[in-house]
């Protein structure tokens, strides 16, 4: 599997079974001139996180998208991996470090096996691709961040949980129970709580977007979210902190 596709939920406004990241990162958004995860900047909950110290040795982003997360964690002097299923996305990734100087390990390859990567990082980052899996493709890439980490390893995770409006394009919303069963099977949990991701979109740039994929204008609860300081919209997620037995 490549993390260029994946199932929406039921609730969510996109009518289609599959969602291809690959043409998207070429510019074939339905969601209008921007993805809703593009900020171009460093996710603010990662932010927080590297502020706190939590990112240490070899660090491996994820699902690392267009690499704004995986470029400020090397900004901060770390040796950074960052690994997508979309060959556009790492192209782009790459230039984005490039143009800020920092030197950053980007390659396309598949979460749920992560072959050659065994035994090699101390600290794992997934910012938003958890939830974008089946229940049999999560179960395989726990086992495949298993295989990839070191003993002691810390894994910190942002999952869209039951929370999100029906209306927001989000793929499978994940429980507590879930996280605690899958992620709690080779690793110990030290951190699970409510959270927001920020979005690049403001609240009616989302709401154009949902009725441009919907041709009407059903909100869906979207006015339930809350926005930032700079006016992007808040979604809830689950935050999670756990450690590698």
């Amino acid at each position: 599997m490549e993390l260029s596709h994946h199932p929406l939920n039921k609730g969510a406004v996109m009518d289609v079974q599959d969602v291809d990241f690959e043409e998207w990162y070429q510019g074939a958004t339905p969601m209008g001139r921007k993805m809703p995860w593009d900020l171009g900047t460093p996710q603010p909950a990662v932010v927080a996180l590297a502020d706190a110290g939590e990112f240490t040795g070899a660090v491996l982003d994820i699902g690392c998208g267009l690499g704004d997360n995986s470029a400020f964690l090397a900004s901060r002097g770390l040796h950074v991996t960052g690994l997508d299923g979309a060959p556009s996305a790492i192209e782009q990734a790459r230039a984005r470090a490039a143009a800020k100087g920092l030197d950053v390990e980007f390659a396309v390859a598949d979460a749920t096996k992560l072959e050659g990567y065994e035994g090699r990082f101390d600290t794992v980052l997934d910012s938003a691709l958890y939830h974008c899996l089946g229940e049999d493709e999560r179960r395989r890439y726990l086992a495949a961040l298993t295989r990839a980490t070191r003993p002691g390893a810390r894994l910190h995770l942002f999952a869209f949980s039951p929370e999100v409006p029906d209306a927001f394009p989000a793929p499978y919303p994940i429980t507590e129970a879930n996280l605690r069963e899958t992620v709690g099977r080779d690793w110990t949990i030290e951190r699970l709580e409510p959270a927001v991701y920020t979005t690049s979109m403001t609240s009616e740039e989302l709401r154009q977007s949902v009725r441009a994929i919907l041709a009407e204008d059903d909100a869906g609860g979207l006015d339930r979210l809350s926005t930032d300081a700079e006016g992007r919209v808040l979604v809830p997620v689950w935050q999670l902190t756990a450690v590698r037995r």
